[in-house]
């Protein structure tokens, strides 16, 4: 078998990464500061909104479903507020903080009120990173974490949920599905027969999606997932526009724009930037989490 760690390892966001600039990617998912030898990370205000709700959510899958709420959730996302508050959040003034937090309080207020699948049966994904060999030929590894799983009984399947805390909908052309069928294919026994997007901007309900067969998910994900293997062993990572709003902000970082705040969870050197009103909406619509 091929050693993991000389693998080429992908995942829905590095994939997503790579197809909307390959500059991106690199400096994302590849590039490491000379100075740190530590691979750099840029928060913002719409990461650190997405980063609190998903935290807060994500969390109850472990839970029994009968103690869920027993802690209010609100009272559970002002503890995770605190951990994006002020500049570990990408936030350079209060009133920019008060405007997200106050959106992260009525996602979390609407899942509260109208707990949906969160409050029926789960299951957990017991490791930690599910991963499995998309091509052990290849040596191409596919990685990540789901949501949500729902437990549908009375089939013994399961049901893909995917919470979404940007405004914008996932474009039909996007992996994530494809992506994420395959990953719960791979790491437990019961088939996905469903999937939702919870867009829970504006949403009590969830918006289901048409799940992708896993062999046509095989072929287009194994399809990137070689530009993106090919473009490392190359070392080719141009933008096709010399410059977008993919790659900037991490091209601002490298020129000293940027501050750094320490490291986060995986011992990435954590940036943050000062934004103008205007380029904090920007960014706001050009993130899906």
């Amino acid at each position: 078998m091929p050693d993991k760690f000389l693998a080429t390892w992908v995942s829905h966001s590095s994939i997503s990464d790579y197809l909307a600039c390959p500059r991106s990617y690199f400096l994302k998912n590849v590039y490491k500061d000379p100075k740190t030898g530590h691979k750099i990370t840029l928060m913002s205000p719409p990461l650190a909104l997405g980063q609190a709700v998903h935290n807060v959510l994500e969390s109850l899958s472990s839970i029994p479903r009968d103690q869920r709420f027993i802690k209010p959730l609100p009272e559970r996302f002002k503890e995770e507020w605190k951990k994006v508050s002020g500049k570990k959040g990408g936030f350079f003034s209060e009133s920019s903080e008060d405007k997200y937090r106050a959106r992260g309080e009525a996602m979390i207020a609407r899942v509260y009120n109208n707990p949906g699948p969160i409050g029926n049966l789960s299951v957990k994904i017991q490791k930690e990173l599910p991963n499995f060999w998309l091509s052990e030929e290849e040596e191409i590894i596919l990685c990540g974490k789901i949501d949500w799983l729902e437990y549908l009984p009375e089939e013994d399947a399961v049901h893909i949920i995917d919470f979404k805390t940007g405004k914008q909908r996932e474009d039909e052309s996007s992996l994530q599905l494809p992506i994420y069928h395959l990953l719960v294919h791979e790491s437990q026994q019961r088939p996905a027969i469903k999937a939702s997007y919870w867009y829970l901007e504006d949403n009590d309900d969830l918006t289901e999606k048409e799940l992708p067969s896993l062999d046509d998910a095989r072929v287009q994900v194994l399809d990137v997932a070689r530009k993106v293997k090919l473009a490392r062993q190359l070392k080719k990572f141009d933008c096709p526009k010399g410059g977008c709003f993919a790659c900037e902000p991490m091209e601002r970082i490298l020129k000293g724009e940027g501050e750094c705040i320490g490291p986060d969870d995986f011992k990435r050197d954590l940036y943050v930037l000062p934004f103008k009103a205007r380029e904090e909406e920007e960014i706001e619509e050009s993130i899906i989490l």
